[in-house]
Protein backbone atom coordinates (compact mmCIF):
# COMPACT_ATOMS: atom_id res chain seq x y z
CA UNK A 1 0.00 0.00 0.00
CA UNK A 2 2.70 2.49 0.94
CA UNK A 3 4.74 1.64 -2.17
CA UNK A 4 1.79 2.37 -4.44
CA UNK A 5 1.11 5.63 -2.58
CA UNK A 6 4.74 6.68 -2.94
CA UNK A 7 4.76 5.92 -6.68
CA UNK A 8 1.55 7.91 -7.19
CA UNK A 9 2.93 10.88 -5.25
CA UNK A 10 6.16 10.88 -7.26
CA UNK A 11 4.20 10.82 -10.53
CA UNK A 12 2.01 13.68 -9.31
CA UNK A 13 5.09 15.74 -8.38
CA UNK A 14 6.58 15.21 -11.83
CA UNK A 15 3.28 16.09 -13.49
CA UNK A 16 2.87 19.27 -11.44
CA UNK A 17 6.15 20.83 -12.52
CA UNK A 18 5.50 23.96 -14.59
CA UNK A 19 7.62 22.85 -17.54
CA UNK A 20 4.93 22.85 -20.22
CA UNK A 21 3.69 26.06 -21.87
CA UNK A 22 0.13 25.71 -20.59
CA UNK A 23 1.39 25.26 -17.02
CA UNK A 24 3.93 28.09 -17.01
CA UNK A 25 1.48 30.57 -15.49
CA UNK A 26 0.67 28.24 -12.58
CA UNK A 27 3.98 28.93 -10.86
CA UNK A 28 5.08 26.47 -8.22
CA UNK A 29 1.72 26.16 -6.43
CA UNK A 30 0.84 22.65 -7.71
CA UNK A 31 4.23 21.16 -6.89
CA UNK A 32 4.32 23.03 -3.59
CA UNK A 33 0.97 21.60 -2.59
CA UNK A 34 2.03 18.10 -3.57
CA UNK A 35 5.29 18.62 -1.68
CA UNK A 36 3.32 19.38 1.49
CA UNK A 37 1.24 16.24 0.94
CA UNK A 38 4.45 14.24 0.46
CA UNK A 39 5.88 15.60 3.73
CA UNK A 40 2.68 14.67 5.56
CA UNK A 41 2.83 11.14 4.14
CA UNK A 42 6.49 10.78 5.15
CA UNK A 43 5.70 11.94 8.69
CA UNK A 44 2.84 9.44 8.90
CA UNK A 45 5.16 6.68 7.64
CA UNK A 46 7.74 7.53 10.29
CA UNK A 47 5.09 7.57 13.01
CA UNK A 48 3.84 4.16 11.83
CA UNK A 49 0.31 5.31 10.98
CA UNK A 50 0.47 4.04 7.38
Amino acid sequence: MSTILLIILILLLIGALPSWPHAASWGYAPSGTLGVILIIVIVLLVMGRI
